[in-house]
């Protein structure tokens, strides 16, 4: 479903990060040099293997931590329990000179800070300013306590700043700091993932909505909801399949079978998508 585009009240980063409307006392605008991220090691090793210190050296242009968002810069609590530590969540600018590979750079810059991070990731592409914003939970690592394993990665496609749909811009809006729970870290930043996995399902359904009544909680509210994109995605690389199949069938009853088969996948994908 096309995604209707809206007169652009956000046309730079600086506005986005006005919508943020992020405490002052939090600010930290502050540069992270790569030579960071190539001296982190796990105690026995690199964090960045060869093709992650490539995509450093290649596609980063800059970082800076734009933020810190902890208890004595915000009246958020810190959160603690025996699988997650939440002491406080930092927000990164990752400037690319190329797109390509920003899965690959987010995974080794969450590897390499401990602490959850929003990355809001930026980089000219087919010469317009695009963003895409980045969040990944976290829990610590029960075989080796200093460690944490990253779980669910998410990511918002790449949003033209000069093209916002309306749905986009509900997006920016929701994600205004004073719209989110202060009642700790953890669910200040399941509300971010709420708001990114919202937007995600808005690419197939057109309406931004993060409001889901009836769910027992944010992190299963929001597991449901990943569930049922992944579920499409797994459904669009099967009909996908398919179609290449059927281009180089001649056979009429085969075709017949794999038609029925591409008939079945869509009833399925629209019904999925009638739930977003």
């Amino acid at each position: 479903m096309s995604i209707e585009s809206q007169p652009n009240p956000i046309s730079s980063f600086e506005d986005f990060l006005a919508r943020l409307d992020v405490p002052k006392t939090c600010e930290l605008n502050k540069p992270i040099f790569k030579k960071m991220f190539l001296d982190t090691t796990d105690g026995k090793k690199d964090i960045l293997d060869a093709t992650d210190k490539k995509a450093l050296k290649e596609d980063v242009k800059k970082i800076r931590w734009l933020y810190t968002l902890k208890s004595n810069t915000i009246n958020i609590a810190s959160y603690t329990d025996k699988t997650r530590e939440y002491p406080e969540v930092a927000i990164l600018h990752i400037e690319l000179s190329r797109p390509d590979r920003f899965k690959r750079t987010s995974q080794f810059i969450n590897r390499a800070i401990p602490y959850p991070l929003v990355l809001i990731f930026t980089c000219v592409i087919e010469r317009e300013q695009r963003l895409c914003l980045t969040l990944a939970d976290k829990r610590i690592n029960q075989a080796d306590k200093e460690k944490w394993i990253i779980e669910d990665c998410i990511h918002t496609k790449w949003i033209s700043m000069s093209s916002v749909s309306a749905a986009e811009l509900k997006f920016f809006e929701s994600l205004k700091v004073s719209s989110l729970p202060f009642t700790n870290f953890f669910a200040f930043y399941q509300a971010l993932i709420k708001r990114v996995i919202a937007i995600k399902c808005a690419e197939h359904s057109g309406d931004f909505s993060i409001e889901r009544a009836g769910n027992p909680s944010e992190k299963m509210s929001n597991t449901l909801r990943l569930d049922k994109l992944r579920e499409l995605e797994k459904l669009d690389s099967q009909r996908l399949e398919i179609s290449k199949k059927l281009k180089n069938i001649k056979q009429m009853g085969k075709k017949i079978e794999l038609n029925t088969q591409i008939k079945k996948i869509n009833d399925k994908i629209a019904n999925i998508k009638s739930s977003l």
